[in-house]
């Protein structure tokens, strides 16, 4: 897998319309970016990665939350897993052995055992609290994001209330990106708030 960028955006549908969003991420700069609509049907979201890949620029990786089916229909890079979504070794079965795969973790153990999953990343977090999540789990803090960045051997990648100014702890922990929802998306200015980012890393 092509190593992954330091930032990793989040189109999140919570934030507006996750296309319009995508395509502000790509304008500012962004070149790994995964789709999250929760609450959108199997054809709604199909749709909209589409219509995110037509106008992804080449050389940026669009990856779909929770859905296998919706990233392999779309043609995505990839797919992000969650704790209770599909297995990751039924996913690998069925994207086959390019397609990213992402996998979230809460602590210790879970990261422990994700690293023996055909995985390409470790998501961990929340690092710090975060309000984009209806039910967040705790917080995991820098100590325990470096215990296991220490202990794995996949790329980590640390997400849940990331702010620019706290991702340079958060690369000394030992993560390899950060995820990024809110510090982005919930701005006046979206495209310059990626600047932003892209310069300070």
């Amino acid at each position: 897998m092509t190593p992954l960028p330091r930032l990793y955006a989040i189109a999140d549908a919570s934030f507006g319309d996750c296309v319009r969003l995508a395509e502000g991420l790509f304008a500012g700069g962004v070149r790994l970016v995964q789709l999250r609509n929760k609450k959108a049907g199997a054809g709604e979201l199909l749709a909209q990665v589409e219509r995110v890949l037509a106008a992804a620029p080449t050389d940026t990786r669009v990856i779909v939350n929770d859905r296998v089916d919706v990233a392999l229909l779309a043609g995505a890079a990839g797919v992000h897993l969650g704790q209770t979504d599909l297995p990751p070794a039924a996913a690998r079965r069925i994207l086959g052995p390019d397609r990213i795969i992402g996998f979230s973790t809460h602590n210790f153990e879970q990261a422990i055992d994700a690293d023996k999953l055909p995985v390409d990343y470790i998501a961990v977090g929340p690092i710090f609290a975060t309000s984009t999540k209806e039910n967040p789990d705790p917080v995991v803090g820098l100590s325990m994001l470096s215990e296991i960045c220490r202990s794995v051997h996949k790329p980590v990648v640390a997400i849940g209330g990331i702010k620019l100014e706290q991702a340079s702890d958060v690369f000394k922990a030992g993560a390899t990106s950060v995820a990024v929802i809110r510090d982005l998306l919930d701005t006046q200015n979206l495209v310059m708030r990626c600047r932003e980012w892209g310069g300070a890393l």
